[in-house]
């Protein structure tokens, strides 16, 4: 299915004029007061902030997450990643004694393993002391093992067995793979429930080792006023992956490989979205992941194309958009390839602008931080 998406699998090359000096790291930098990181969820989903910026002209103006029902027409599409997070983190003990910490990535390409081979075989980050060998075990509770099978660049690949059905047992002893700059102590606080509000409402598919965050601020009840406007909502799948925590490591961010995620677009979720396009209305994307995946399944006239690959685009200014209109996100960190991807949308000196107010206004960032919705 990857030759689907061949034409639109690739970086962009940058617009003719582009402003001197977009391209350097150092232009998507910023100050964050450390205690603009939100630590926890808001009490309610929909009771967030939202910045609403006008992407055309720089206009911003303040709301509550649930006014963005106002904002959204009944001629648009509302695209949403329904990637459910899985517990993936998991602490263990190697067979001559030493801890270890291990991160599940693939857990979908491990369910198909399981299925065709009787085994949960995946890529996996693997935390010890000193790097584990080929062959060795790793023991963790409810009696899970994995015997690590090879390593390349850093990753680990795993084979998993247990006594008890491997998804049951992970449910039991896992951990909720929180971004670090999220801190718990003893495996959280007793007033929230990672596991509960790490996961948007509509979470249907186990894959992601990270929330789609800009989906967070949906509650079933805003949703639900959403579709009684008679907007068409259209569910995708990208498994968001560890890579969208790496750092950039170039100066120059042309030379930066993006990570590439599992997605799957269904022919109903193209045909709605591709119909709302013909009728004259907007695609709004909940998220960069739905904005990622979107651009790279369209073709050059912006038509999405259903099927499932792996999606590499990296999105940075110069980039044209095709089918996004517009899109919900939460507050990037700084020289992040999610910042650049708002910045490609609305103009990287609007967003930082933006970023500013919301800093004095005393927005929430990050993961569980507040919204933007940018049109």
């Amino acid at each position: 299915m990857g030759r689907l998406y061949s034409n639109a699998c690739r970086s962009s090359p940058g617009l003719p004029g582009e402003t001197v000096g977009v391209f350097y790291l150092s232009d998507y930098d910023y100050e964050l007061p450390e205690e603009s990181i939100a630590q926890k969820p808001a009490f309610c989903r929909d009771r967030s902030k939202l910045l609403l910026l006008d992407k055309n002209t720089g206009k911003i103006s303040h709301h509550e997450f649930f006014e963005i029902c106002d904002f959204i027409s009944s001629k648009d599409v509302l695209v949403i990643n329904n990637t459910r997070v899985i517990p993936g983190r998991l602490f263990g003990n190697k067979d001559t004694g030493g801890k270890a910490e291990v991160l599940i990535l693939d857990f979908a390409g491990g369910i198909r393993d399981e299925a065709d081979k009787g085994a949960f075989t995946c890529e996996c980050l693997v935390k010890t002391s000193k790097p584990p060998r080929p062959g060795s075990l790793i023991f963790f509770d409810k009696e899970l093992k994995a015997e690590v099978i090879n390593a390349k660049e850093g990753i680990y690949l795993l084979k998993f067995s247990s006594p008890a059905d491997f998804e049951d047992v992970i449910n039991e002893i896992g951990d909720v793979p929180l971004p670090p700059y999220i801190k718990r102590n003893n495996g959280g606080n007793e007033s929230w429930d990672d596991k509960t509000s790490y996961q948007t409402v509509y979470a249907a598919h186990k894959g992601a080792v990270a929330a789609p965050t800009a989906g967070l601020h949906f509650s079933k009840e805003l949703l639900e006023r959403i579709k009684s406007k008679g907007v068409r909502i259209a569910e995708i799948t990208l498994h968001v992956g560890y890579g969208t925590f790496l750092p950039v490591r170039v100066s120059d961010i042309r030379e930066h490989k993006i990570h590439s995620e599992r997605f799957e677009i269904s022919g109903d979720a193209a045909s709605a979205i591709n119909k709302t396009r013909a009728e004259g209305g907007r695609v709004v994307a909940v998220g960069t992941t739905c904005v990622r995946t979107l651009e790279y399944a369209s073709d050059s006239k912006g038509k999405v194309i259903a099927g499932s690959a792996q999606c590499d685009l990296f999105i940075y200014p110069g980039y044209r958009f095709k089918t996004v209109d517009a899109m919900i996100t939460n507050f990037h960190l700084p020289k992040s390839t999610l910042l650049m991807l708002v910045s490609a949308f609305a103009g990287r000196e609007r967003v930082l602008s933006a970023y500013m107010e919301a800093i004095y206004k005393r927005y929430r960032f990050y993961s569980y931080g507040d919204a933007m919705f940018i049109a």
